[in-house]
């Protein structure tokens, strides 16, 4: 029982690791919105797909992590 525990644990980790993607993300898109505003909008395109991206990512980790629990555990 230990092991499954150990294991989800590690699987809900991708939502620490896309909250601090998204977090350094949303900053560099800042500091480019700052520099040069008149590309504001394919900035915001490309962090808007970027920030999916890494919440599918975090998404996947947690049902990984509930399916560990759920049938190995």
């Amino acid at each position: 029982m230990g092991y499954v525990a150990i294991g989800a644990a590690v699987a809900v980790l991708t939502g620490a690791a896309a909250g601090i993607s998204i977090g350094i993300a949303t900053s560099k898109a800042v500091d480019a919105i700052a520099r040069q505003p008149e590309a504001d909008g394919k900035i915001m395109k490309n962090l808007l797909l970027g920030c999916a991206l890494a919440e599918a990512t975090a998404i996947y980790g947690f049902v990984i992590a509930l399916l560990i629990i759920l049938f190995l555990g």
